[in-house]
């Protein structure tokens, strides 16, 4: 029987199940493998897998597959626990860190305490407002307060992609029938044709929301680190909030920032280890 040592952690509740792949080799079939090891009953449980391994562009390069198998370009919180991993186990100890992603690579500054990261700034790029690059199929760019008909109810969307794509709801209220209701249909509409993750978001103040995700190929999770991104970007081009702000999920509390001089978006939050294992079972 095979031995598969394996971390497991999280970046404001956004759980994954992390491989050293510096020291050890990728899996054969990490769409299956992500579906056992994710599974919250029969495996380690989490919202997917993230492989870490060498980059010859950067200093490490991360693949991200989601609960049901699918591989996604990048998540927000599971790079920053990618950083954590590569300091943490000194495969690279410095204080900004470049990671590959299947969205190009992005820029992370380390916050560590006593030689541990404890919170990750990330530099998650510059959003993509073209509607055929997010890729949807709305008539205009950008998508800002679009309707979006789906199963007989309309709502009124802004779409951006952070190298995944999202649709952001801004509601007066967050409740389970939106997300858990509402978020599947809206993934799987014809709007979108690589499917999306869905932001619901209750406004607080102009520097303050509060966010609910259902996310493409998990169901709703603690925390979406590209979804919150989306969110500031989505809030600015709306009207609705400021450039800063602080954005309180299920698992957590992010920081982010769209700057106006350079365009992107930074993302500051926690990274945290919960605990380390070896998987004995088949795959």
């Amino acid at each position: 029987m095979k031995q598969l040592p394996f971390y497991k952690l999280h970046g404001a509740g956004n759980d994954y199940v992390y491989l050293d792949c510096f020291h050890q080799s990728e899996p054969e079939r990490p769409e299956a493998l992500a579906r056992i090891l994710a599974d919250r009953h029969k495996g380690v449980g989490g919202d997917g897998l993230i492989l870490v391994g060498p980059s010859a562009r950067a200093d490490a390069r991360m693949r991200m597959f989601n609960a049901d198998g699918s591989e996604a370009e990048m998540c927000g919180n599971g790079i920053r626990c990618v950083a954590k991993l590569v300091y943490d186990l000194g495969i690279c100890r410095k204080e900004r860190l470049e990671i590959e992603t299947g969205a190009g690579i992005l820029g992370l500054d380390i916050r560590a305490e006593k030689g541990t990261v404890t919170a990750v700034r990330v530099n998650m790029g510059s959003p993509v407002l073209e509607a055929s690059r997010i890729p949807s199929t709305f008539p205009v760019s950008p998508v800002v307060d679009q309707p979006l008909t789906v199963a007989g109810r309309t709502f009124s969307v802004c779409s951006v992609s952070m190298g995944n794509p999202h649709c952001v709801v801004f509601v007066p209220e967050l409740t389970d029938d939106l997300v858990l209701g509402w978020g599947p249909r809206i993934e799987t509409s014809d709007y979108f044709p690589r499917k999306v993750n869905v932001e619901f978001v209750q406004v607080l103040s102009p520097s303050e929301v509060r966010q609910r995700t259902w996310e493409r190929g998990s169901g709703e999770t603690q925390a979406c680190g590209t979804g919150a991104s989306a969110v500031c970007v989505a809030g600015v081009l709306s009207g609705r909030t400021e450039r800063r702000i602080q954005n309180h999920l299920l698992g957590g509390t992010l920081e982010l920032e769209w700057d106006q001089a350079s365009g992107v978006v930074y993302m500051t939050g926690p990274a945290e280890l919960a605990f380390t294992g070896t998987w004995a079972g088949q795959w």
